[in-house]
């Protein structure tokens, strides 16, 4: 959930996570659409999907330990497992001497050593490794890579670094050169790309229309969502709710159309369904469809179960 998530927005998905499963059999024998419909609102759902994936191979060939020689091997194999994930999962859990190397210890790095590199460079993520490495405390993996996170978090900020209460502001070339602020050094950011979105809530008896995204979609692939405007012709009126949500480098702005009249141009829509309005909590539902069903004052439900568990 830390992956590209800042610790303060994941911490109630993981406390409702573990409740919903909370051992790794339990997660491992979930169906997929639980588990999205848990993770639903937090992001880049591939994540879901692989840590799905990781808890079936691991409740199949067993968890790596601290004694196996390829520990770290076993974890890089694991679906959604990259260098930073196996590291900190390596170092914390198993006390094995692994550096991570994420967005806030390559700051620190970057800062310390007075590199100019651009960080997202191989060569510069190489060779940031090669350093977070070499000042890994081998004793104490866990604890001094979880320094490094909170020390790039808290301190060493990316704008304003507290430069003052810093531990190892001695240590540190960018700052006896005064260049801490401009550093790290990084690509220009892309252009936003603005996005028109005209959704339906088609809502009756106590229910709400939904479409589903098709498998085959690069982006919420299988996600329920609200139809768009342009799939029911003819509907009269104005939008009642408008608002931005930003995905990456597109900021969708969002009109919400509102019926409570059946409409029979949904019968030809084969991918959608009504779905009652207190299920909706047990379906992986986009953050779009859930911001303009909460526009309207129709919040979907917290899931109450696991289904498949």
């Amino acid at each position: 959930m830390l992956q590209q998530t800042r610790v303060e927005a994941a911490i109630p998905y993981f406390e409702k996570f573990l409740q919903l499963f909370p051992t790794l059999r339990a997660l491992a024998e979930a169906e997929e659409n639980a588990v999205l419909a848990a993770w639903s609102g937090l992001g880049y759902y591939s994540r879901a999907r692989n840590l799905h994936k990781a808890a079936k191979k691991l409740s199949v060939e067993g968890i790596p330990a601290a004694q196996d020689r390829d520990a770290f091997d076993q974890l890089r194999g694991l679906p959604g497992v990259g260098p930073y994930t196996a590291a900190a999962v390596a170092s914390i859990a198993l006390g094995l001497p692994h550096a991570v190397l994420d967005g806030n210890v390559m700051r620190v790095i970057s800062r310390v050593a007075a590199d100019p590199g651009e960080v997202s460079a191989p060569g510069t993520r190489r060779r940031f490794g090669e350093l977070a490495d070499q000042l890994l405390d081998r004793r104490r993996p866990g604890d001094f890579n979880q320094a490094m996170m909170e020390l790039g978090a808290t301190v060493c900020v990316p704008r304003s670094p507290a430069c003052a209460e810093c531990p190892v502001s001695r240590f540190c070339a960018g700052r006896a050169a005064g260049i801490e602020r401009e550093l790290p050094v990084k690509k220009r950011a892309a252009e936003v790309r603005e996005v028109a979105l005209e959704l339906v809530v088609l809502q009756q008896a106590g229910e709400v229309f939904l479409v589903r995204r098709a498998e085959t979609e690069s982006r919420l692939a299988g996600f329920w969502e609200l139809p768009e405007k342009r799939r029911m012709a003819g509907l009269a009126g104005a939008p009642q709710k408008s608002f931005t949500h930003q995905i990456v480098n597109d900021r969708f702005r969002v009109n919400v159309w509102h019926t409570r009249r059946r409409n029979t141009k949904t019968e030809r829509i084969a991918e959608g369904r009504w779905v009652p309005l207190c299920a909706l909590g047990d379906l992986p539902v986009t953050t779009i469809t859930k911001k303009a069903l909460q526009a309207l004052g129709l919040d979907p439900p917290i899931p109450s179960r696991a289904v498949g568990v």
